[in-house]
């Protein structure tokens, strides 16, 4: 199960006590205090992991807490530290307070950590307060609570390359064929119903990472359907390979249903907008295709690919075209 936003409690542990104690040695008079110092509380630490893709794995918890410190002991022994709580989280997790609304951090990268509640520290033991005026001190200090923290974490796929287009576009079809992802391809709208990612690679040393994102509908922008959850995870996507259906199943407009679905990153992300877009048209077997190509060459002022995932017919130009548009200098 895909997971994108949950909301957790985080409580990181109370530090140890300090200790009031005097030292007891045979034939030694008066040893002065020993009480040592309490351990520090652990912390709650999240931390981006490769291979993981979903928030799933903390929603089982709502409230993660890490240990606590022990209290000093005799002989000037300080308590042992609470080890601290790594909580792993997918690669573009970000984590929002959820009380104020503050980004705490965005983990857009592999191993990127961040502590978002700190142990408590230790309470002193009375040795720390011997001085000359008071040579037997029996105060010590309690350790300190830990930081509690209501957290909202939400994620945005980060992807080389993100697919778009309405419903049935062909983009898991696309997916499949690219990479060795296997998301589920049927033959209705609406079968992506999460983001799916897939690693293309083209030669020892250059490939490029592709999101399946689900099918966008006019009106996501606005929130209709699922529009603002699938909208924030083409954010991530430093190109947008947009797909064109040239004989759609419910009959519509190829060309309209291009001109909406840019209509709604616009209105969803100014800065979306301005992306780098590569056009496609799907299903190039179709005889549809070549015309759709050309109309859509007309309305853009610029060239249009058209391909079939099935037969492979367009492909290596379709490769080629966004590897050149990801990395422009090498070229």
């Amino acid at each position: 199960m895909f997971i994108d936003e949950i909301e957790i409690t985080v409580e990181a542990g109370r530090g140890g006590d300090g200790c009031v104690s005097f030292h007891r040695e045979k034939f030694v008079a008066k040893g002065g205090p020993d009480g040592g110092d309490g351990g520090h509380g652990g912390s709650i630490v999240l931390r981006a992991a490769s291979g993981v893709n979903s928030l799933m794995g903390l929603t089982h918890r709502k409230h993660w807490t890490a240990p606590n410190g022990s209290p000093g002991g005799a002989d000037a022994c300080t308590g042992r530290c609470g080890e601290d709580r790594e909580l792993e989280v997918p690669p573009g997790t970000m984590v929002f307070d959820a009380s104020t609304g503050l980004l705490l951090k965005d983990l857009d990268q592999v191993d990127e950590t961040v502590v978002v509640a700190r142990g408590g520290h230790g309470g002193k033991g009375n040795m720390r307060f011997r001085s000359a005026a008071n040579q037997a001190p029996r105060q010590s200090t309690p350790g300190a609570d830990g930081e509690l923290r209501k957290l909202r974490l939400e994620l945005k796929v980060i992807a080389d390359v993100g697919l778009i287009g309405k419903p049935n576009a062909g983009k898991s079809t696309l997916l499949s064929r690219l990479t060795r992802a296997r998301p589920e391809i049927a033959n209705y709208p609406f079968t992506t119903k999460y983001p799916n990612l897939g690693r293309c690679q083209i030669s020892m040393d250059q490939g490029f990472v592709i999101a399946d994102i689900p099918g966008l509908i006019e009106g996501a922008a606005g929130g209709a359907g699922l529009g603002h959850e699938f909208l924030r995870h083409v954010q991530r996507a430093g190109v947008l390979l947009h797909l064109v259906e040239p004989m759609p199943m419910d009959g519509s407009d190829p060309l309209d249903n291009y001109r909406k679905i840019r209509r709604e990153l616009e209105l969803f992300s100014p800065e979306l907008g301005r992306r780098p877009e590569i056009v496609a048209v799907t299903k190039a077997d179709l005889p549809e295709a070549a015309a759709l190509q050309t109309t859509l060459e007309t309305e853009l002022g610029r060239p249009v690919l058209c391909f079939s995932s099935v037969s492979g017919k367009g492909m290596p130009q379709l490769l080629q075209t966004v590897m050149q548009t990801l990395n422009p200098s090498e070229v």
